[in-house]
């Protein structure tokens, strides 16, 4: 039985299939994204979804989707599905869908009387690019298929309406046609691998309703231009291909092309195929340059995001190649920021204080995977420049005082993950002496420190040593409080007593100037306040502000991004806490609240994680449909534990 497979009974229950989505990219940017009954419920969705660089730096919907029609002695089944307004949905085709399996690509499976067809949707890799092959498994008589697309061309933040600037001219081509709705956007090319007809029959389809965006309180509706439909004969037992992009094709080599790209996909057969497929997502090749995506579908690569997912997204699944790609295109963007020059490289919010001690955190657990020699010959000059341009007072908004540690403003301006605004102001102020900061800073010392201890730059130890240990007494000094917890910020006089999950990092480090007790009180409190079956909370229901659900329009939603929710990501660094406590007697619980996770993968994007989960049950899951922070971190938990078994 296959791992991710949905039978009739789910598909044809909307109010169960309109939830899950499923998300295919090409590595380079562009993707593919709707629902599991191929009804689009967001403007991010689409069947061709792309960068156009000389447009903007959005993604854009070119095809928007794809209606097939059944046809048979003159009779038409429409297999597509829209909402329109008013909550009327037509065609209604997914009351033929039988079953709807993507343990390995996306296949859907219709049966419209005695006809049984199969759907398959592959995203070619690095190229902007989706073939959907059509199988006829059964039918009694001769069979037509109709396909009809459906245009926007436009940005993922906008939407298309009827306009009379819309060209309607298209172009011939082997087996298809190519159009291009607008100037400045790359000419569509649509083709199938076998001979058909194109009939011309421009229309705007009126009122497409996106029920995800009435959700979030934006606009939720747009037109979409159909220029006219193909129509082709197939025989019981033959396949037939279609070709959406932005090149002409052979239509002779689509179904190799189909076939090749299928065998170079791993099996989604497990809860760590799973996430690895996921994994693979993220990651994004422009112009020779390497980037990880925050998620989908409206991140782009963060600083803070990158860094944190690097390590589970690359090493947790054995791809040492890959962390030293991204961090080839990291690290010339961190020097950029370090030498004070403008930035050219597509890396948001680099001037973020704790992004360069995150990027030592990274290169930590390279040494860590793969040596400690090997991260030494590749990355000790680069780790020695971030400590020095810390220590030297050199950032921006990352102060070292003569405690030994870093103070950081954030009054005006969100500077940590808690990043959410209303009115340009930060929702949560964390400012002054931030807690994971510090830790992070604490950690970062002394694991260069004895880094370098071991080579040619031994003699550079003893001040980090010295540093850290200045820094350690005044950590205890600052943020441990007589309820045996950590503060969360300290400026000054103000004290943050909230119970937030930033203090976990203390004892998650490899490197914390705790003691074993004080980790544990630190650990209990996380685990009696703050621990769900999703996620870590972003504050404890005992604490001023709660407010765990994340929904409704976006103030109402940036007001609770931090103040309760539950964040997958964070649980990766509590477990690893977890087992520095408890060791291997742990790894049972660890492994048991880790079902929680897995449950997820057929309820939001399927295979994947989102961003965030409400902090009280049901705990439904929020924000972005897949989050490279949770999809690494989970990855690289399941990676410890197999170290302790």
């Amino acid at each position: 039985m296959s791992y991710l497979r949905f039978d009739k009974t789910l598909m044809t229950n909307l109010e169960e299939s309109l939830q899950r989505e499923i998300l295919r990219t090409n590595k380079a940017g562009a993707y593919h994204c709707t629902t599991i009954v191929d009804c689009n419920t967001r403007k991010y969705h689409g069947l061709l979804v792309i960068p156009v660089p000389n447009l903007d730096d959005e993604n854009h919907v070119l095809l928007s989707s794809l209606d097939e029609t059944v046809i048979q002695h003159g009779a038409e089944f429409n297999l597509g599905l829209h909402k329109y307004r008013g909550g009327h949905f037509s065609p209604n085709g997914h009351k033929y869908i039988r079953e709807f399996d993507c343990e390995h690509i996306p296949a859907t499976t219709y049966r419209v009387g005695g006809v049984i067809l199969r759907k398959e949707k592959i995203f070619v890799h690095h190229e902007n690019r989706i073939l959907i092959r059509y199988r006829l498994v059964e039918a009694h008589s001769p069979t037509t298929l109709r396909f009809r697309p459906f245009l926007a061309f436009r940005s993922v933040r906008e939407y298309t309406h009827e306009n009379p600037q819309a060209s309607r001219d298209y172009q011939p081509v082997e087996n298809g046609i190519k159009t291009c709705m607008y100037p400045g956007y790359p000419e569509l090319y649509m083709q199938l691998n076998k001979k058909c007809e194109f009939h011309f029959q421009p229309d705007w389809y009126r009122g497409i309703e996106y029920s995800k965006e009435q959700e979030r309180g934006y606009d939720f509706n747009e037109d979409l231009y159909v220029p006219g439909y193909f129509e082709v004969d197939i025989k019981k037992g033959e396949c037939i291909v279609f070709s959406a992009g932005i090149s002409e094709v052979s239509p002779r080599r689509l179904k190799q092309t189909f076939e090749t790209e299928v065998a170079a996909r791993t099996p989604r057969d497990s809860f760590y195929h799973c996430l690895k497929n996921s994994a693979h997502q993220f990651h994004n090749l422009q112009d020779d340059e390497h980037y990880l995506l925050a998620g989908y579908p409206w991140f782009k690569c963060r600083a803070r995001d990158l860094f944190v997912s690097l390590p589970g997204l690359t090493l947790a699944v054995d791809e040492p190649e890959m962390f030293d790609s991204v961090m080839g295109t990291a690290e010339k963007a961190l020097r950029q920021f370090m030498e004070g020059k403008p930035l050219t490289y597509k890396i948001h919010e680099m001037e973020h204080p704790d992004v360069l001690l995150w990027a030592v955190w990274a290169l930590q657990q390279y040494a860590k995977e793969i040596s400690r020699e090997q991260c030494r010959r590749k990355y000790e000059a680069l780790l020695l420049d971030i400590l020095e341009y810390i220590r030297a007072g050199n950032h921006p908004n990352l102060f070292p005082h003569a405690n030994g540690l870093l103070y950081a403003n954030g009054k005006e301006k969100a500077i940590t993950w808690m990043n959410a605004t209303v009115d340009g102001r930060p929702v949560t102020p964390r400012s002054g002496y931030i807690v994971e900061f510090n830790a992070l800073w604490y950690n970062a010392l002394r694991f260069v420190a004895d880094l370098v201890r071991e080579g040619d730059n031994a003699a550079l130890a003893a001040p980090l040593d010295a540093q850290a240990e200045l820094t350690g007494r005044s950590f205890v000094e600052v943020f441990r409080n007589e309820s045996g917890y950590l503060l969360d910020y300290v400026d000054g006089n103000m004290m943050d007593w909230s119970v937030r999950p930033n203090m976990i990092f203390a004892v998650a480090l490899d490197y914390s100037p705790l003691d074993k007790a004080q980790k544990k009180q630190v650990l209990d409190v996380v685990t009696r306040e703050l621990l769900t079956p999703k996620g870590i909370r972003s504050l404890s229901p005992k604490s001023g502000g709660y407010n765990p659900n994340y929904e409704g329009p976006p103030m109402r939603r940036d007001y609770a991004y931090h103040q309760g929710t539950a964040w997958p990501w964070l649980m990766g660094f509590y477990f690893e806490a977890y087992l520095r406590i408890y060791r291997t007697s742990g790894l049972s619980f660890v492994q048991r609240e880790l079902i929680g996770l897995e449950d997820e993968l057929t309820l939001h994007c399927v295979s994947s994680l989102p961003e965030m989960f409400d902090g009280n049950p049901p705990y439904k899951g929020r924000g972005a449909i897949s989050f490279a922070m949770n999809v690494a971190e989970v990855l690289r938990i399941l990676k410890l534990l197999a170290k302790y078994i």
